[in-house]
């Protein structure tokens, strides 16, 4: 009788798959990166399954969007953490060498 639609995991491995020329030709460097987009959309494949968008590239591009977000979030409150322990020990460094100074010529 009828035929059922794809799931979204098999367009998304179908997008993956039209890509994959493009893949062999980015630097080996980038070929890692390139696969850990695909990563992030299959890691939301749940929800974008869900939403059933007539073109599957647009949940996976939201949701490489969505895990670059979370990386960003990440590195500035990593950054923030070192900003503030480098402040708290540079303050201490700043005033150790001025302690030991007599201020006078000798």
């Amino acid at each position: 009788m009828g035929r059922t639609n794809p799931t979204y995991r098999d367009a998304l491995r179908a997008i993956e798959e039209r890509w994959a020329e493009f893949r062999r030709a980015l630097r080996r460097r980038d070929q890692p990166r390139f696969d850990r987009l695909f990563e992030y959309a299959r890691d939301h494949a749940d929800a974008s399954g869900l939403l059933n968008h007539q073109n599957p590239l647009l949940p996976a591009l939201l949701s490489i969007d969505l895990e670059q977000e979370a990386r960003l979030d990440d590195h500035e409150e990593r950054l923030s953490e070192l900003e503030q322990r480098l402040s708290e020990t540079g303050g201490e460094q700043q005033q150790s060498p001025a302690e030991g100074t007599t201020g006078g010529v000798e």
